[in-house]
């Protein structure tokens, strides 16, 4: 299996904001055909709060 670019990310996901792995699959689902960056189709389909949405950003915003 070779590391997926959003492993580090739905790591962070999984282990604070305790989503789940079918909103995760949706999320990578719709991904695919809408490219764009995973917390904004997080966010776009309500599976994140805009609370969340910002510690997402904040969250990758300290991994650069």
């Amino acid at each position: 299996m070779t590391p997926n670019r959003y492993d580090p990310l739905i790591e962070f996901l999984q282990e604070n904001l305790e989503l789940s792995d079918s909103d995760l699959a949706i999320a990578l689902r719709h991904a695919e055909p809408d490219p764009g960056p995973l917390p904004m189709i997080l966010w776009k389909y309500g599976l994140v709060t805009i609370e969340q949405l910002n510690q997402i950003y904040d969250w990758l915003e300290g991994k650069k």
